[in-house]
């Protein structure tokens, strides 16, 4: 099979089913490094990278989204539809709106509202809500709480837009029940839907829109091992 993709050089069958996503392609080289056995590269081209490799006995891949929708949903769409994969794991940060979430919460995305137009090219007759895959939701939630992790879950705010020109807007989002806000999660969940396949996003909230808190690098480190514990746990269980 020829795979037309300009931005993955892997070839069929270097990719698992299953996928992690962080936003970071260092990320990407992290997990691989620390939680794959015989992790093997299977795409450079643009830094972004991707690995392969066996987690309990079960192959995974995690490869770098980059940042924003465009970005996340140009990796998301090869996966799904040249290389075999069946669900997508997004791992990333998210500033905290909600006055009961916090530093270093996992929060896991149910449903993800956005300011972005990249669901317009599907033409759906209505407002389409980009909601996250129940199963490998429910075990994420499970494999939180084994590790004693603090999770919510619950909808976030997907962002085209990192400073937001509307000053009241991250007032209007957390008024209507949003957990945190990022830059990813709708498309994947789009994405997902659109080629009839399985997607989460797990996100560390390392800082905080309102009280201004976050983390120091070192923090983000130990917090960030949670979610990629949960994030693994769950791909292993989902494939």
């Amino acid at each position: 099979m020829i795979v037309p993709s300009a931005c993955n050089e892997a070839r069929p069958g270097e990719i698992a089913r299953a996928v992690l996503m962080p936003g970071d392609p260092l990320r990407a080289k992290f997990v691989a490094e620390n939680f794959f056995e015989t992790p093997h590269l299977f795409n450079q081209i643009r830094n972004m990278y991707g690995y392969t490799g066996i987690y309990k006995g079960k192959e995974l891949s995690v490869m770098g989204s980059g940042m924003g929708i465009p970005s996340m949903c140009l990796y998301a769409s090869d996966l799904f539809e040249y290389y075999g994969v069946e669900c997508i794991i997004r791992i990333g940060s998210a500033g905290g709106l909600a006055e009961d979430v916090h530093l270093r919460d996992i929060v896991i995305a149910m449903s993800a509202s956005t300011n972005s137009a990249y669901a317009s090219q599907y033409d759906f007759p209505g407002t389409l809500a980009p909601t996250a895959d129940y199963g490998m939701l429910s075990k994420a939630v499970k494999n939180g709480e084994a590790i004693g992790a603090h999770v919510r879950v619950g909808p976030v705010f997907t962002s085209d837009t990192f400073i937001n020109a509307r000053r009241d807007a991250n007032e209007r989002y957390r008024d209507m029940g949003m957990l945190a806000v990022e830059m990813e999660t709708a498309g994947l969940y789009m994405t997902a839907a659109y080629f009839h396949k399985k997607a989460l996003s797990i996100l560390t909230i390392s800082d905080h829109v309102f009280t201004g808190e976050g983390l120091t690098a070192l923090e983000r480190q130990e917090s960030f091992h949670e979610m990629m514990e949960i994030a693994l746990e769950t791909a292993h269980q989902s494939i």
